[in-house]
């Protein structure tokens, strides 16, 4: 059985999207109704500006006591995140979450058109072994070179 992409892996085939001026109330009500953990931020032409996920509404708004209906998405999204190609193994994204503390990578085709979200969630056991293993082989050789 040959490894699937993010695009073939994702369970949520629609986009799940907000201007950068919705609040946090609007961002917490549109996932909970689209039962999803992060909404990508995007301006009037459809471009990706950022990405805002249930870890950022506890770190950036609960745990700094900021008023959801007042807090922008804007003022907590994470600019620019890390975006995949739909082809990319599910592994090497693993791997890219693993190293740099990713739960949700967009994923973004030909022409900078957003086609989804591929979350940790979305990977199966086989690819995310696959991606630790690796991990683990970029450490040690990191350790060697170091």
């Amino acid at each position: 059985m040959s490894e699937r992409t993010v695009f073939q892996s994702m369970s949520q085939r629609h986009v799940v999207s907000l201007g950068p001026q919705a609040t946090v109330w609007d961002a917490a009500c549109t996932m909970t109704k689209a039962n999803c953990g992060s909404v990508l931020i995007v301006d009037n032409p459809g471009t990706l500006l950022g990405i805002v996920t249930e870890r950022d509404l506890m770190t950036r708004v609960l745990a700094k006591a900021l008023s959801p209906e007042k807090t922008t998405m804007a003022d907590i999204m994470t600019k620019n995140p890390h975006c995949v190609a739909p082809e990319m193994l599910v592994s090497d994204a693993v791997l890219i979450m693993i190293e740099r503390g990713f739960r949700h990578l967009p994923i973004v085709g030909a022409h900078s058109k957003i086609l989804g979200v591929f979350s940790v969630r979305d990977a199966m056991p086989r690819e995310i072994g696959n991606a630790v293993s690796l991990a683990e082989f970029h450490e040690q050789v990191n350790d060697a070179l170091g």
